[in-house]
């Protein structure tokens, strides 16, 4: 097997400005309004957003998910419980309360 064809499961990083801030834009594009304050719903419950972490190795080690791109520390209100999430914004999520930037 040649050095190519190899699948490592690990991509080096990239110094690309021009591919960094795209992928920085479907990045946010994916957290969506998420920021910490912020009240959501959708069909899985109400949440309200602690913490969001964009850092790829800090949102990996929070998920134990190696492609993690960022992590999404949610108070999930009906239950009570407190957790990470990795869910991309959809069209099914609705902000609630908003908090100014």
């Amino acid at each position: 097997m040649n050095q190519r064809s190899r699948i490592t499961g690990h991509t080096a990083p990239t110094t690309d400005p021009d591919i960094n801030e795209a992928l920085r834009q479907v990045i946010a594009g994916q957290i969506g309004p998420r920021t910490p304050g912020v009240i959501y719903d959708n069909a899985d419950g109400i949440f309200e957003v602690l913490a969001v972490t964009t850092d790829r190795d800090e949102a990996r080690r929070i998920l134990k998910r190696r492609a993690a791109q960022f992590a999404i520390t949610v108070h999930e209100m009906t239950t009570g419980t407190v957790g990470p999430i990795c869910t991309v914004w959809t069209g099914s999520d609705r902000v609630l309360k908003a908090v100014a930037a």
